[in-house]
């Protein structure tokens, strides 16, 4: 265990950053057409996203009470522990995993596709070969190894250099993004967002409302992104109380955030048009809005804006996934290898298996995007629905324990309720939120898999009493201390 009573300069406002800028990547400017497309429109669009703060703000209330109270590494892992056990602490943690560590290969993929629409030649001549009908090119491995090994370097010297890092980018992603929003209503009409709603074909709706709900099945994987704060809550170390508000801030502010750039992208350009653009889209459309120089000055904004996005996720789930790892085999969930921390308190052995996944990306295309992204979503909205569920059952096994902040019963059980729906759903094809065929296959596939090494660990875990290995899970929070009072 780190030290936690050491200060090490990470504030309330870095831990925004690193949840908020976690959460606002680059998908604001990559995918804001495909949402539109999805919703039938950008304003059943925005409209879902303000609807996500019904679903999301309650997760995120639920951790702002639960990471104060056990502020240790692990975050869901850790509270379906202390409420439930080890397996469906595992569960929770297998599946906070999972989703963590898609979204890695996710923006490695998505930078070298970026870099490549901003610097053609490097997609120059002729490719290596072909996955899913996506061209994958030398140089965009280069490019994309090189980055996963600069913020390896940069995250193994601890949470407070990475932090820094993403205080820059986020300010620079939303000063980018503001100023295009801006933009966009200057040079827009509002006849752009005509029709208010036009379903594409096949559409899985045929309404307004359908429309605006049917952003759920992905909203989970682009809201994702405040649980890393309680990833980094132990290495932190220092006071933990106003922490738990900047995990509902991140998430509320990013559901806006989203709203906001629909509607403005939406009345800048006619959003039917606006579908047909490449990628990325957002920068594109300004060299229609506006002719000559301003045009091409909005566009390179808007791209580097949204590289600086795509690196404040890409930065922000590095350490955090790394810190899963070491939660669960501190506890011998995992084999006790992932439990290793170097001399800054960073899961270096995590970290080791991260950076390798990251490798991952640039050889597999941009055409593993949306299987990719369904996938990461289910398994966030199962950690979620479980962190959920940990909370109410530890209002009944801890009742007097030290919550410096308290959710409100009603909202508790509507996150709780939610949760199971939302997760159902998503595995269910009949429903809106539907996560489609491939992404369920993949997830049921991989939940095995985690349970297969999880019985595989049995031997090693068995080495250790259940009390050492919750002692190992909380280090210095008893949580016998906790239930007794």
């Amino acid at each position: 265990m780190s030290n936690q009573g050491e200060k090490k300069g990470v504030g309330a406002l870095d831990f925004f950053c690193i949840g908020f800028g976690a959460i606002v990547g680059v998908g604001w400017a990559v995918a804001i057409n495909g949402w539109m497309n999805n919703s039938g429109g950008p304003i059943p669009a925005a409209v879902g996203y303000l609807l996500c703060l019904l679903i999301m703000v309650p997760f995120g209330l639920v951790y702002a009470e639960l990471v104060p109270m056990l502020p240790v590494a692990g975050g869901g892992s850790a509270f379906a522990y202390a409420a439930f056990g080890e397996k469906i602490s595992f569960l929770s943690g297998w599946g906070a995993f999972g989703a963590f560590v898609a979204i890695i290969p996710w923006e490695a993929i998505q930078v070298t596709d970026v870099l490549g629409y901003l610097f053609p030649q490097l997609k120059a001549g002729k490719p290596m070969y072909t996955v899913m009908g996506s061209d994958i090119y030398l140089t965009t491995i280069i490019i994309g190894t090189i980055f996963t090994i600069l913020l390896f370097l940069l995250n193994r010297k601890g949470l407070s250099s990475a932090a820094t890092l993403q205080k820059f980018l986020c300010i620079f992603l939303v000063a980018s993004a503001v100023i295009g929003a801006i933009a966009g209503l200057v040079g827009g009409n509002i006849q752009n967002v005509q029709p208010i709603y036009s379903p594409a074909e096949g559409a899985s709706h045929s309404s307004f409302f359908g429309g605006a709900f049917g952003i759920l099945c992905t909203a989970a994987f682009f809201l994702a992104g405040f649980e890393t704060i309680p990833q980094g809550i132990e290495e932190a170390g220092g006071d933990v109380k106003k922490v738990g508000s900047t995990v509902v801030l991140s998430v509320g502010l990013a559901c806006v955030f989203y709203a906001l750039l629909l509607f403005c992208f939406g009345y800048a350009y006619p959003w039917q048009d606006f579908l047909t653009l490449d990628r990325p889209a957002a920068s594109n459309m300004f060299k229609f809005v506006f002719e000559g120089g301003a045009g091409v000055g909005l566009y390179w904004l808007i791209t580097v804006g949204a590289l600086a996005g795509l690196f404040t996720t890409w930065n922000g789930f590095f350490t955090a996934s790394a810190n899963v790892l070491m939660a669960m085999g501190r506890s011998r969930m995992l084999p006790s290898w992932f439990a290793k921390q170097n001399k800054d308190g960073v899961a270096i052995n995590g970290l080791y298996v991260v950076a390798l996944l990251s490798f991952v990306g640039p050889f597999l295309g941009y055409n593993m995007i949306d299987t990719v992204t369904c996938f990461s979503a289910t398994a966030f909205v199962m950690s979620w629905m479980i962190s959920s569920l940990s909370l109410l059952k530890l209002r009944k096994d801890m009742p007097n324990a030290e919550r410096p902040y308290k959710l409100a019963t009603p909202i508790a059980y509507w996150a709780a309720i939610v949760g199971v729906i939302f997760f159902v759903g998503m595995l269910l094809p009949f429903t809106p939120f539907y996560a489609g065929t491939k992404a369920v296959i993949v997830f049921v596939i991989y939940i095995v898999v985690g349970f297969i090494l999880f019985a595989a660990s049995g031997k090693n875990r068995n080495q250790l009493s259940p009390k050492e290995r919750e002692q190992a899970m909380f280090g210095k929070v008893d949580l016998e201390a906790m239930r007794s009072k």
